[in-house]
C-alpha cells in the first residue's frame, strides 16, 4: 500500500483525555508543560476540559464525557484529520464500562499514525521533542485504494 503524507502545523492539535483515578495526573502535567502547551489546540473530554480550562488559564475545545461518547468524538476528529497528538492517561487497574470506546479510539490513532502517550513519561518524551515546534508530515496510508477496492457481491 502506498502512503500519503498529512502536514502537521507548528501548532498541534493535541487531545488530552484522562480517566477518573489518572485526571489530576493529567492536569499536573498539563500545568508543569503550560508553557508548551498554550500556542497549541487543546481538545479533552468532560470534565478533563474544564479542569484542564480552569487550571490552564486558557481555551480548551470540550467534548462529551469519554462514556456519553466524548472518546468517540475525538476518535471521529482523528479520522477527520482534526486532531495531530493523543495523549490518555488511562488508569490500567480500573475495570471500566466504556473500555470498548477506549479500544476504538486507541484503534483509530494506530490507524492514522497519530502520536500517542498514555501516560506521564511517554507524554514528557512527546511534549519534549523537537518536532513538536515545526511542522511534520506524518506518514498515513493512502486509504483512497482500500476505499475504491472492487468489492465481489457477498463480502
Amino acid at each position: 500500500m502506498s502512503h500519503k503524507k498529512i502536514a502537521m502545523e507548528h501548532d498541534k492539535k493535541i487531545a488530552l483525555v484522562a480517566h477518573d483515578n489518572k485526571k489530576q495526573d493529567l492536569i499536573e502535567w498539563a500545568k508543569y508543560n503550560r508553557t508548551l502547551l498554550a500556542h497549541h489546540q487543546i481538545y479533552a473530554t468532560g470534565t478533563t476540559g474544564m479542569l484542564l480550562e480552569q487550571e490552564l488559564g486558557f481555551k480548551v475545545a470540550k467534548l462529551q464525557s469519554g462514556p456519553l461518547g466524548g472518546d468517540q468524538q475525538i476518535g471521529a476528529k482523528i479520522a477527520d484529520g482534526e486532531i495531530d497528538f493523543l495523549i490518555f492517561f488511562s488508569d490500567p487497574l480500573e475495570p471500566l464500562p466504556h473500555d470498548p470506546d477506549v479500544k476504538a479510539l486507541l484503534r483509530l490513532a494506530v490507524v492514522w499514525n497519530i502520536p500517542i502517550a498514555c501516560n506521564r513519561a511517554s507524554a514528557d518524551f512527546m511534549i519534549s521533542s523537537p518536532l513538536m515546534d515545526g511542522a511534520y508530515d506524518r506518514l498515513v496510508p493512502d486509504y483512497d485504494e482500500y476505499r475504491t477496492r472492487k468489492i465481489a457481491r457477498g463480502e
